[in-house]
């Protein structure tokens, strides 16, 4: 009997797939280049390990201090920063530079940029919000009365009273806030991208379905694979269950034309097993969780291959041709 394909290749064959036959797709507003695929989805069952991908080092420590960036409902990337993570540096500079171009701030690199973010609390507050991205939205989505819904809280209680429950469900896409469905004032410059996840009890395992509209399948699909299985291993430590399936689902999947030779080294690597992950017992409760809770074991990837963060999409501005700041 042959043994199991390694659930990694569900990646690589995706990666592959995207190189020799996804659609040449321009991005608006800064002309970069992808190739495209659309419809995709692979599965992980995290009984059998903790999909980390091996055939390159993912940043395991930005992983776990996003996601608890997300699930504690924050926004400002100062706590990020203080704990020397800055995979979403780029964002918020670019909205603070933006202005700068126009006159009216003080023109700072990235480095001063940050360092102002690390050490000046009032310039933080100001310049290092996000707002209305994935941890306001899963933890405070605003209504019409002022109100704000923490739903991911409510997914777990509804799992609690009605463990059969299929409407469990937080999701990030607002259209008040995105795109031209918004005033060009409200509209969020940084676009949503994985923008709404499903969790469900099957027999007393937890799985957590994410719908992805967008994905960068060498930088963040990765990212995205390590954090949304932890979401789930959390969840279901949470709730009393055990870790099902980690089922992602993807919009337009694509690779940036200046990540193709990276993507080529990488399909040359055979993957490794998988590490696993131990959760604390300590946490009950969201209130409860905390990055330290969370343990990797038998991680042994191939080196990290690196690339440059394409800081696409967002709000168009026609009056500029460009992303709007």
């Amino acid at each position: 009997m042959p043994r199991p394909k390694h659930e990694e290749y569900q990646y690589l064959d995706l990666l592959n797939e995207a190189l020799e036959h996804g659609v040449k797709k321009v991005d608006r507003g800064t002309g970069i280049v992808l190739y495209s695929l659309f419809g995709k989805q692979t599965r992980y069952d995290l009984s059998k390990g903790f999909p980390l991908l091996t055939t390159k080092k993912v940043y395991w420590k930005g992983v776990i201090h996003e996601l608890y960036w997300f699930m504690s409902g924050q926004t400002n990337i100062k706590y990020l920063v203080d704990n020397n993570v800055h995979i979403w540096d780029d964002y918020t500079y670019k909205i603070y530079s933006g202005k700068a171009e126009k006159g009216k701030l003080a023109k700072l690199t990235k480095e001063e940029f940050i360092e102002k973010i690390k050490t000046d609390e009032k310039f933080a507050k100001k310049w290092g919000n996000l707002p209305r991205i994935y941890g306001e939205m899963w933890r405070k989505w605003p209504t019409r009365t002022g109100r704000t819904i923490d739903q991911l809280k409510w997914v777990l209680q509804e799992l609690k009273d009605d463990p059969d429950a299929k409407n469990l469900i937080v999701n990030s896409w607002n259209p008040e806030y995105l795109y031209t469905m918004a005033t060009f004032e409200d509209a969020s410059r940084f676009p949503i991208c994985h923008n709404m996840y499903q969790i469900s009890n099957r027999g007393g395992k937890l799985s957590l379905q994410l719908y992805q509209r967008s994905s960068d399948l060498f930088l963040g699909v990765p990212f995205n694979i390590a954090s949304y299985a932890l979401l789930t291993i959390i969840l279901a430590k949470i709730s009393g269950l055990e870790p099902g399936e980690f089922i992602h689902t993807f919009g337009d999947v694509h690779i940036y034309a200046d990540h193709v030779e990276q993507v080529k080294e990488q399909l040359k690597r055979k993957p490794r097993p998988f590490p696993k992950v131990i959760i604390n017992p300590s946490p009950k409760t969201l209130e409860d969780f905390r990055p330290e809770h969370v343990f990797l074991e038998g991680y042994d990837p191939y080196p990290m291959l690196k690339a440059d963060l394409t800081v696409a999409g967002g709000l168009y501005d026609p009056k500029t041709g460009k992303m709007a700041s």
